[in-house]
């Protein structure tokens, strides 16, 4: 099946004008929420620091491209880059359940920095946005990323690569034969390793970044007319038979056009890993419901499917014990233990990793496979949690659909109180506004250039 040909053909045809509104809508909103995650970070992630650092040593800050939050301008690669790492810095991005990735952190920081190399019109930024979130996902889809995920692979930045260069190809307005180079060139690139669960490593972030800079880097090799590897998807040595031991290329194909995974990508109201988002909705409407004194909690059970308990679940051990940011987000009981104790779980709960009331509660949280709930994953990243107070009453919530999911999406004014509340303290109120108002309406925009002075930092 010519996957790569199909893909490539698709986004080089791919214009706003010809796409559904909704799907126009919805690419806009998940613009905003990456752009607040990449502000909030760019001040707020303790990983900044020696990204900035190391970006300056290796000349990045040579250019004329813009990183959001940060008064600086970078080279095309160092804008994508620290864009796409600071999108992931605070998992706090979007997620497409089904090819357990985030396609946003890679794709869009591509775009943009295309744009700026081009000179492009907000209207092309945007089409090729959708165009780098259909490729992500469906190549996700094609390993089927399950599979993909228990060889120790991060699918945000193994098939965000290739996303990224879809992307930045559209741009460009790279012909199929050419966007099906760029495939070729990134396939050389792709890479992203889970070994990062082992010690809460920053790679995680960078590998996200990596990838859009590898895709942006791929695109502008194929503009010059570098020549890549012919089917570098479906081919004996392409991605799919590398990277997975039985791809599934025709559905990375299905409903091509027509149906559009952007439309089945989440936007997550925590910042932590998505599989512990059912539980945390969970948890709040329990204590919420019935007035839950921490203190008289006596054991909680997180019930999660087999690819969660990867995540947050095991090893038990480590998993409630979290040292760092990274290991809180992938921590199902500290999440939990948080919104039990605090009744809600933001960016600024990882202050909390260390507080009292939250280290009494985590050996008292288990994660367990929970048949129910694997039966119904990943159509739906459910969760089930189950209270037991200390004088034996018990509660028990179950949450098929966490808020963000596409079928329990944020409203238009939730993800901008999202988008406010990570970007208004760095950039102050009037410009924060501005910022959302100008990306919200980024198809208007003859120049994309115009965005740049909005994401530096009011004096």
């Amino acid at each position: 099946m010519a996957l790569t040909e199909e893909l490539a053909g698709f986004s080089a045809a791919l214009s706003l004008a010809r796409l559904p509104e909704q799907v126009v809508a919805r690419a806009r909103l998940l613009l905003l929420d990456l752009v607040g995650n990449i502000v909030r970070a760019r001040h707020d992630a303790e990983s900044t620091p020696a990204l900035l650092a190391a970006a300056r040593a290796l000349g990045m800050t040579e250019g004329a491209c813009t990183v959001f939050g940060d008064a600086a301008r970078y080279t095309p690669p160092g804008a994508a880059l620290l864009n796409g790492a600071l999108g992931h810095s605070l998992d706090f991005d979007d997620t497409h359940a089904a090819g357990s990735l985030h396609p946003g952190a890679p794709v869009i920081p591509a775009a943009l920095a295309a744009g700026e190399m081009a000179g492009a019109s907000g209207a092309d930024v945007l089409a090729a946005i959708v165009a780098g979130y259909e490729v992500t996902c469906r190549i996700a889809l094609a390993l089927p990323a399950g599979e993909h995920y228990t060889r120790g692979f991060h699918p945000t930045a193994t098939c965000g690569a290739f996303g990224a260069a879809a992307a930045a190809s559209r741009v460009f307005g790279l012909d199929a034969s050419g966007i099906a180079s760029a495939f070729g060139i990134a396939l050389s690139q792709s890479a992203g390793s889970l070994q990062f669960l082992a010690n809460g490593a920053w790679t995680k972030r960078f590998q996200v970044g990596w990838a859009a800079a590898c895709g942006l880097t791929a695109a502008t090799l194929a503009r010059e007319g570098f020549k890549g590897a012919a089917e570098a998807l479906e081919g004996r040595h392409g991605f799919l038979h590398a990277y997975a031991p039985a791809p599934r290329p025709e559905l990375g194909l299905r409903g091509l056009g027509t149906e559009f995974e952007l439309m089945q990508t989440a936007v997550k109201p925590y910042p932590s890993c998505r599989y512990g988002h059912a539980g945390i909705d969970a948890a709040l409407a329990l204590r919420r419901q019935h007035g839950l004194d921490p203190a008289e909690i006596e054991s909680v059970r997180l019930g999660l499917p087999r690819a969660g308990m990867m995540l947050i679940g095991e090893p038990a051990a480590q998993k409630s014990d979290p040292q760092n940011v990274v290991d809180g987000q992938f921590s199902g009981p500290f999440v939990l233990s948080v919104a039990l104790a605090t009744g809600a779980m933001g960016w600024d709960s990882y202050r909390l990793l260390h507080d009292p009331l939250v280290r009494r509660l985590l050996p008292r949280v288990r994660c367990e496979p929970d048949p129910e709930i694997e039966a119904e994953f990943p159509r739906y990243m459910s969760g089930k949690v189950e209270i037991v107070a200390r004088d034996g009453r018990r509660y028990a919530n179950k949450v098929r659909v966490p808020k963000g999911e596409p079928a329990n999406f944020l409203t238009a004014a939730e993800l901008r109180g999202k988008f406010v509340g990570l970007a208004e303290p760095m950039l102050g109120a009037a410009r924060c506004a501005q910022l959302a108002d100008t990306v919200l309406a980024i198809d208007a925009m003859d120049q994309l250039s115009k965005l740049a002075p909005l994401a530096t930092p009011a004096q």
